[in-house]
């Protein structure tokens, strides 16, 4: 009886994107329902598969990350590839990357999630998860307000695959680095080990699926930081547009649309 009432307020919220902003919208809205129902569903979490990983040597939730990432990859990359409207998630390579991706990844073994899994703990009411849902939509705001002093620490051009190779090879090469991991896991874990669990792998198709119409219909990958810091004053979409604009440099052709656009 509890699901009622929610859905009941999705399905308002749903009819008031449809009438009141716009199609687009109100789709994008049941794409990101459907992401957080699959996290859901199958505990599919990036967190938790590399902490059984390291702890247990369990190997299952790290091939469904690979399993995601694949299929994702397969569907997304031909894609880019055709329709340059499309736009590759781009960034360039920098000292504050190698800084940002050691402590977030510190902190998300602590607060026992990413983004994405602190989004949809916190909608499951979770309290630590809804307690570090505001921090971290802080903390994106205030790496977004400096994020032009990390940049000149050092950065190289934005690296896109299907603008070097083409399609084809970039998958091919996309794919191998997959096969890498899977080798270097193997390694890891040793032999007689169970690989699959089912909730992992019907996770890992959905949101692939999910994530492929997100980019589709909202011509950019699946993210979730963006819409924290976009949450907050109007500062920080000024300072979002920065890390569009950082992101757009230095591709090739310029695969993303305008800052302007997708702040708005």
């Amino acid at each position: 009886m509890k699901r009622l009432p929610l859905a009941a307020l999705m399905a308002v919220f749903f009819l008031f994107l449809l009438l009141s902003v716009s199609v687009r919208q109100s789709i994008l809205f049941l794409i990101g329902i459907g992401m957080g129902a699959a996290l859901a569903g199958a505990r599919f979490g990036f967190t938790t598969g590399w902490r059984q990983l390291i702890e247990k040597r369990d190997p299952r939730g790290v091939t469904g990350q690979i399993i995601l990432l694949a299929v994702a990859a397969a569907l997304a990359i031909p894609l880019l590839s055709t329709y340059t409207e499309l736009g590759a998630a781009l960034g360039p390579p920098s000292v504050s990357l190698l800084v940002g991706a050691f402590v977030f990844g510190l902190s998300m073994q602590i607060a026992d999630g990413c983004g994405s899994g602190t989004l949809y703990k916190a909608g499951l009411g979770i309290p630590l998860n809804m307690g570090i849902l505001p921090l971290f939509a802080l903390g994106s705001f205030l790496g977004s307000v400096h994020l032009g002093s990390w940049l000149e620490l050092g950065q190289t051009e934005p690296i896109g695959l299907v603008d070097i190779l083409g399609a084809e090879k970039a998958l091919a090469v996309t794919l191998a680095g997959l096969l890498l991991a899977l080798i270097a896991v193997r390694l890891w874990v040793g032999p007689d080990r169970a690989w699959f669990d089912r909730k992992w792998i019907w996770g890992a198709l959905i949101l692939a699926l999910l994530a492929t119409l997100n980019l589709i219909i909202a011509g950019q990958p699946w993210g979730s930081y963006m819409a924290l810091v976009c949450g907050l004053p109007k500062q920080s979409t000024q300072q979002t547009c920065l890390i569009q604009q950082a992101t757009c440099s230095g591709a090739g052709r310029q695969r993303n649309p305008p800052c302007r656009e997708r702040v708005s």
